[in-house]
C-alpha cells in the first residue's frame, strides 16, 4: 500500500491514532490491502505522515488486537492472512464498462484480428540488442526534454526509406513522428481543420479515420469505391470544394483494391484546382504479393497537395506506437509550431532502435520474409474456408494487405454472423458496418497474419462455420 494513501487530517476528530486504524481497516476491508501484504514499519510510516512514533505504535496495536495485522518482530508485520475475502459489491465492474467502449483493450489478441502483424515472427533478439546497445550509450541524448517532431535520427531514417521504397522526396524536416495514425489525423486536424470543412471519404472506408474526422467536426461526404478504387468524379458531384479528401490508394480499406492511375491523377487535379487536401493512409502497402510496390500517391503530388500517413504498427509491432507524416515544405512551420504546442513525444527508446534497425539493413530484409510468410499464411486461411464454407462464401482475389475479405452468400448477414463469432473468441468484422451510406454490401474481415500453419487455419474454419448455423 502506498503511504501517500493514508491521508492524516490532524486538525479533525477522531484522535490521530484513530484515523490511523481507520485508514488501515478499510483498506484491507475493500480489498486494497491484501492477506500477506506488508505494511510500513512503524519508523517509515511517522516519518512520512510527520507523527510521534507513539501514535503509530497506538494504531497498529489496535490493528493487531482487532486481527487486521499480525506483528513479526524484525520480519515486520503484515496483514493477517487469515482476512477473509470481501464479496464483489457489484457484478459488473466500472473497469469492465470502460474496457468494453475500447477498441484496444490491451489483452492478448483473438483469432482474425485486424490490423496486427506476425507476433511470432518478429525479430525479438536482434530488436532487444539493439535496444540494450542504445540503452547503454545514449543516456544524455534520452534525459533532455526531446525534439517535439521526432528523433532526428529515426525521421532522416524514414526520409531515406521513404525516397527509395515509395518513390517519395522529402527531407528529414518534412516529417513528423507521432504515436500511431490517430496521432497523425490528430496533428492534421489541429493545424488545418475548421469546424464544419468537408471531407470526402472513401464509402465502404476506415472507421477509425471516419469517426475522428467527425469527432473533430468535419462534415463527412461519403465517395462510393468500386473495383479501381474511390470514384472521383462522384466526389466532385456530392461536394466539389470539400476541404479535404482522406484516401487509402494503395491498398484501400477494407477493399483492399488499388487506386487506379487516371484516378490518382484526377483527384491530385481535383485537390491542386480547390486548393484542398489530400490525407494519403499508406498503411500496409509494403504488403503486396503480386509485381512491385504501387507508388504512393505522394510521389506523384507536384503540386504538394498530398499529406502522407505511413506506420511502423503494421510492419513492426504495435506497442512501440510510433507513426510518421510527411508534409509538404510550406506546411512545415505550422506543423512544428502545432506539435510543439501538443508536446506528445513517443518514447525516445523505440525511436532510436527503429532508426538502427533500418539503417542496419534490418528492416528491408524483415519485409521480405513478412512479404513471403503472409504469401503463405493467406494460401493457408484462404484454402482452409473455401473447404469449408465454399456454399457461403467467396474469397476476393486481392494481390496485397493484411487480411481477405469473404463476400456472403445471398440472405445472409455479416453483422450476426460477426456477433455469433466473437462471441465464440474470433475477431471478426463485418464488411456492412465499413459504410456510411444505406446501401451495403455483405462480407467478413479476416486476419491472415497470425495463422500459423494448415492445421489452425483448419481449427479457425471450423470455429467460423458454426457461427454460420443460425443463418
Amino acid at each position: 500500500m502506498l503511504l501517500e494513501n493514508i491521508f492524516i487530517n490532524k486538525e479533525e476528530t477522531p484522535p490521530l491514532y484513530r484515523q490511523i486504524y481507520l485508514r488501515f481497516s478499510n483498506s484491507i476491508s475493500d480489498g486494497r490491502l491484501k492477506p500477506g501484504d506488508r505494511v510500513p514499519s512503524v519508523r517509515a510510516l511517522a516519518s512520512e505522515l510527520n507523527l510521534a512514533r507513539g501514535t503509530i505504535e497506538t494504531a497498529y496495536q489496535l490493528l493487531i488486537n482487532d486481527g487486521y495485522l499480525i506483528g513479526r518482530g524484525a520480519a515486520g508485520t503484515i496483514v493477517s492472512p487469515f482476512i477473509k475475502p470481501v464479496p464483489p459489491i457489484s457484478t459488473t465492474p466500472l473497469s469492465s464498462l470502460a474496457q468494453n467502449s475500447l477498441v484496444h483493450s490491451g489483452e492478448a489478441p483473438l483469432p482474425f484480428q485486424m490490423g496486427l502483424p506476425a507476433l511470432d515472427a518478429f525479430p525479438r533478439k536482434l530488436w532487444n540488442r539493439i535496444a540494450s546497445n542504445e540503452l547503454r550509450h545514449s543516456f544524455l541524448d534520452s534525459s533532455i526534454c526531446p525534439d517535439a517532431r521526432g528523433h532526428l535520427s529515426l525521421r532522416t531514417a524514414v526520409a531515406g526509406y521513404l525516397g527509395v521504397s515509395r518513390g517519395i522526396s522529402c527531407t528529414p524536416g518534412q516529417v513528423f513522428i507521432v504515436a500511431g495514425y490517430r496521432a497523425c489525423l490528430d496533428l492534421i486536424c489541429r493545424s488545418l481543420l475548421q469546424t464544419g470543412d468537408s471531407c470526402w471519404v472513401e464509402d465502404p472506408g476506415y472507421f477509425a479515420s471516419n469517426n475522428f474526422f467527425r469527432e473533430a467536426g468535419a462534415k463527412l461526404i461519403p465517395v462510393p469505391v468500386d473495383g479501381d478504387g474511390m470514384v472521383v468524379e462522384a466526389g466532385i458531384e456530392l461536394m466539389p470544394d470539400a476541404r479535404f479528401a482522406v484516401v487509402t490508394p494503395t491498398h484501400q480499406s477494407p477493399l483492399c483494391v488499388a487506386l487506379s492511375m487516371p484516378r490518382r491523377r484526377a483527384l491530385l487535379d481535383w485537390a491542386s484546382d480547390q486548393e484542398s487536401w489530400i490525407v494519403e493512409d499508406d498503411y500496409d502497402s509494403e504488403y503486396r504479393y503480386n509485381g512491385r510496390p504501387l507508388p504512393a500517391l505522394k510521389s506523384l503530388d507536384v503540386q504538394n497537395r498530398v499529406l502522407y500517413c505511413g506506420t511502423f504498427s503494421k510492419v513492426l509491432l504495435p506497442g512501440l506506437r510510433l507513426a510518421y507524416l510527411v508534409v509538404p515544405e510550406k506546411l512545415v512551420p505550422r506543423f512544428t509550431e502545432m506539435t510543439d504546442k501538443m508536446h506528445s513525444h513517443c518514447p525516445h527508446l523505440w525511436q532510436v532502435t527503429t532508426a538502427r534497425f533500418i539503417e542496419g539493413g534490418h528492416f528491408g530484409r524483415h519485409l521480405k520474409k513478412m512479404r513471403d510468410l503472409y504469401s503463405k499464411r493467406r494460401q493457408l486461411l484462404s484454402d482452409a474456408l473455401l473447404a469449408k464454407l465454399a456454399d457461403r462464401l467467396s474469397i476476393d482475389h486481392q494481390v496485397g494487405g493484411m487480411h481477405l475479405l469473404a463476400r456472403l452468400g445471398k440472405g445472409l448477414d455479416d453483422c450476426v454472423i460477426s456477433e455469433n463469432a466473437q462471441r465464440a473468441g474470433l475477431s471478426v468484422q463485418p464488411l456492412s458496418r465499413s459504410y456510411i451510406s444505406a446501401t451495403a454490401e455483405r462480407g467478413l474481415l479476416l486476419s491472415f497474419t497470425n495463422v500459423i500453419d494448415r492445421e489452425q487455419a483448419a481449427e479457425l474454419a471450423e470455429r467460423l462455420a458454426q457461427a454460420f448455423v443460425s443463418q
